[in-house]
């Protein structure tokens, strides 16, 4: 892939303020530097920042006058080696690609709008796209699924809205509901990476009789029996005292042990010897039983780094992470600890991310994932 354009680094602005109002000047008074070449934003907001948001875009539209805009809100949001929560705030990053190795994604709300919503510029060899979609829309997951099987060598990152008030999204202009974001061409260089915050436990197991989100028999065994096996745990009881580090991934086909979807187990019955889960079971499906605490997720986040910091050959320009709701602060610490970590191994960059309520990567909706993206 090549060149992405003159600035040698994207360029970051963030800012934290009592009030929207304050966030939004502070914002306008920084980018009044940003370099010229300038012609892409990533722009994410806390939701306290919800009202605002369309104020917000359209004023550092009109400062910059750049027309291209990616982002959402979260109810956390990342910049260079901080986190930002509870408060109005802002995590901008602007780049500057080629115009004609990118294209917007409008709104897309149902699967039919998918094919024409896919214009390049040109015929792209390899499409990444950075999309961003809204966790209230009945079918948001099968449009990403949908949107990957459409675009020829294709590959998504992105996250859901996390938002108490307005799911906004923003992909050029402002929008609510299904999914938007952009697609890039292989001549923007990338680098992307999934951590999943657990460890796996056991080994994988065929879903052999279920309803729905029930498991009842997993390899023609009482399911319940298999996952106490799997976790060494001898009673009910015992399970009780860690169930909030107990869940379930529902592996990807054809994939190894490390690749799953981790979803929540909420609820047990000892007398049936069942359990269920927050998701749809599949006939056949393979599951993995994974545990899931602060320290798992730091030694996945420090194997994730290590592994993407050997595939890095050029100096980083700028990233993108998409955390979940529950890493940040509830598993890493309150001071920064998961931003901190990224740079600690890659050095200083300018970053910006937010915290999501669900993480796209692949073809895939995750949860309690980090998503990591490099431009070179």
């Amino acid at each position: 892939m090549g060149k992405t354009g003159d600035m040698d680094k994207f360029y970051s602005v963030c800012s934290q303020q009592r009030n929207a109002q304050a966030v939004i000047a502070d914002t306008l008074a920084q980018l009044e530097s940003a370099p010229k070449s300038a012609n892409f934003g990533f722009i994410y907001a806390t939701d306290a920042m919800s009202v605002e948001y369309p104020e917000l875009l359209r004023q550092c539209k009109a400062v910059t006058g750049i027309k291209h805009w990616l982002g959402t809100l979260g109810l956390g949001v990342i910049s260079s080696g901080k986190e930002y929560y509870d408060s109005p705030a802002v995590s901008i990053l602007l780049a500057d690609f080629d115009i004609q190795e990118f294209s917007m994604l409008p709104l897309i709300t149902d699967s039919h709008q998918v094919a024409e919503s896919i214009t390049t510029p040109r015929d792209f060899v390899t499409h990444f796209g950075i999309v961003h979609g809204d966790p209230l829309h009945e079918s948001t997951q099968e449009l990403v699924a949908h949107l990957h099987a459409s675009l020829e060598h294709g590959f998504l990152v992105g996250g859901l809205t996390s938002s108490q008030h307005d799911q906004f999204q923003v992909a050029g202009d402002l929008y609510s509901g299904g999914i938007s974001g952009a697609l890039f061409s292989e001549n923007i260089m990338v680098q992307t990476t999934l951590s999943q915050g657990c460890s796996p436990v056991g080994d994988k197991h065929v879903v052999t009789r279920f309803q729905q989100n029930v498991a009842f028999t997993l390899d023609h065994e009482p399911a319940l029996d298999v996952l106490l096996r799997d976790f060494g745990l001898a009673s009910k009881e015992a399970l009780e005292e860690t169930f909030e580090e107990v869940f379930v991934g529902i592996c990807i086909p054809g994939s190894d042990r490390n690749d799953y979807v981790v979803r929540n187990l909420v609820g047990v019955d000892v007398e049936r010897q069942l359990f269920a889960i927050n998701d749809y079971l599949q006939d056949e499906a393979e599951i993995i039983f994974c545990e899931r605490n602060p320290q798992t997720a730091i030694d996945d986040m420090q194997q994730m780094l290590e592994s993407l910091k050997k595939r890095i050959n050029k100096p980083i320009k700028g990233g993108l992470y998409v955390s979940c709701l529950g890493r940040g602060r509830e598993q890493f610490g309150e001071h920064s600890e998961e931003i901190k970590m990224i740079h600690e191994a890659l050095g200083d960059f300018p970053l910006t991310g937010f915290f999501a309520n669900g993480e796209i990567h692949h073809d895939k909706l995750y949860g309690y994932t980090g998503v990591l993206t490099i431009f070179t």
